[in-house]
């Protein structure tokens, strides 16, 4: 064999190499394996201190990173001339202060359908407590499909997202809203009397939920685990919050370093898998500015945590006054899909896997009291249990993926993967190493495959063959 001919068959198994290396399954596709829409980012990537979600993380405090390239849509005075929405699309529209606004939908008889409707009031608005938002979604004959949903400002008196949900859900046990048709999405704002008129932006996100290929239990689970496990320790990694739902910071188990400014709202997302739960505790740092003695913001901090189709799940507000507080959310079940069928918020809000999103605000006025801040802000997550086997459904939800986890949520004992023991978590491994390893295999299958290959061909042709 000469000198050429060697460093070309060199060459070629080089080019070979680099191809399994781009290819799905191998090692270097790993990182986007996720079928998540939003794919969470690597862990190098929210251990570094300067990353940021989201320009809005550390611009204007208040403001509010919509979804990249949403349409823009109309809300109509009536029915008659609401625009569509088509499930799987996030819409950007706006909130008048004086009147309800109309989208229509366009349903089979097979799927449910949630559309979550998030409010932002501009940053210099006066807002009172009581005031907020409402969405409902109705039949053609103007019948509620379910109760609607109401968001409100809260004690904090601070400008911030305020997000609701409605549904248009298949269940044997209703009657109203099952067939196919017309449908309509109705927004207004609620107890604004003493508010500032003005419209609000608005983000719309309606979502496909396909049926069950096998109609299993329609009764809520009635006993799980409620005990709350002690929070991660550890040091805390820096990471940046999103300033969107479309932008959030993904987080897997751990503990978790961002600073928060007077009236910024910052969101991060948890992937939490069929048979899984997730707790969660926010620590806000005492202030650094000093502030006035005796200073104190009712409603100051706000902690919620929202499910795959944004629905609220559970959410908790804390006063401040200085001093160091910490606020957890409530014990909550594993995911199921039966959860779908309890009475509770808490428990029926955990209907489904993906990612779940924690959404931090701190109120304006804290920096009135205490300083501009930044404050501290350390969140400890842990996401416990084995992930199951799915419900089985029928066909694709809209958008792809959305009830789905990726790498970062399976697993155990890393620091951010499934912890079933309970325990603070260790090394690395889980479903990413083995996605590694068997990328790995099939790299060097082939390059075995394509040296024997020249072999045979360098020995034919020495035979003269």
């Amino acid at each position: 064999m000469g000198r050429r001919t060697a460093w070309r068959r060199v060459a070629v198994v080089w080019i070979v190499l680099g191809a399994v290396a781009g290819a799905p399954g191998s090692p270097g596709f790993a990182a986007s394996a996720s079928p998540s829409t939003s794919p969470p980012a690597s862990l190098s990537t929210l251990a570094s201190p300067s990353t940021s979600a989201s320009p809005s993380s550390s611009a204007t405090a208040s403001s509010y990173a919509f979804a990249e390239d949403a349409p823009s849509v109309t809300g109509a005075a009536d029915t008659a001339d609401a625009e569509i929405l088509e499930p799987g699309t996030t819409y950007r529209s706006s909130l008048p202060s004086d009147r309800k606004v109309y989208y229509r939908l366009r349903l089979d008889s097979t799927s449910t359908v949630y559309v979550a409707a998030t409010a932002v009031p501009p940053a210099d608005t006066a807002v009172t407590p009581t005031e907020g938002v409402r969405v409902s979604v109705q039949d053609a004959d103007g019948r509620s499909c379910s109760a609607a949903d109401t968001a409100s400002i809260g004690a904090g008196r601070s400008p911030r997202p305020l997000t609701v949900w409605g549904a248009r859900q298949l269940s044997p046990s209703r009657s109203l809203c099952q067939g196919a048709g017309t449908y309509y999405v109705v927004v207004e704002r609620v107890l604004r009397t003493e508010s500032t008129p003005g419209d609000w932006d608005l983000e719309l996100a309606p979502v496909l939920e396909p049926g069950l290929r096998k109609a299993g239990s329609t009764s809520a689970p009635e006993a799980w685990d409620s005990a709350t496990p002690s929070p991660p320790a550890g040091t805390a990694v820096r990471v940046r919050g999103g300033g969107g739902f479309g932008s959030a910071t993904a987080l897997e188990q751990g503990v978790w370093r961002d600073d928060v400014m007077p009236g910024q709202t910052l969101f991060y997302e948890v992937p939490v898998d069929w048979g899984q739960q997730v707790y969660t505790t926010a620590d806000l740092s005492s202030s650094s500015g000093g502030g006035a003695a005796g200073g104190f913001v009712p409603g100051g901090v706000n902690l919620a945590l929202y499910n795959p189709v944004r629905g609220l799940v559970d959410a908790t507000s804390i006063s401040y006054n200085g001093s160091q507080k910490s606020s957890a959310l409530a014990a909550l079940p594993p995911v199921g899909y039966d959860n779908r069928y309890a009475v509770s918020d808490r428990v029926n809000g955990m209907r489904f896997a993906g990612a779940y999103y924690l959404v931090v605000h701190l109120a304006a006025r804290v920096g009135e009291e205490f300083g501009d801040g930044p404050f501290g802000l350390v969140l400890r997550v842990r996401v416990k249990g084995e992930a199951t086997a799915g419900p089985g459904y029928a066909g694709q939800s809209e958008p792809s993926g959305i009830f789905q986890v990726g790498l970062l949520g399976r697993g155990s004992g890393a620091a951010g993967e499934a912890d079933s023991s309970g325990g603070d978590g260790g090394g690395g491994g889980g479903a990413g190493m083995k996605l590694v390893a068997v990328g790995g295999i099939g790299a060097g299958t082939v390059v075995l495959v394509v040296l024997g290959m020249w072999v045979v061909v360098g020995r034919r042709r020495a035979a003269g063959v």
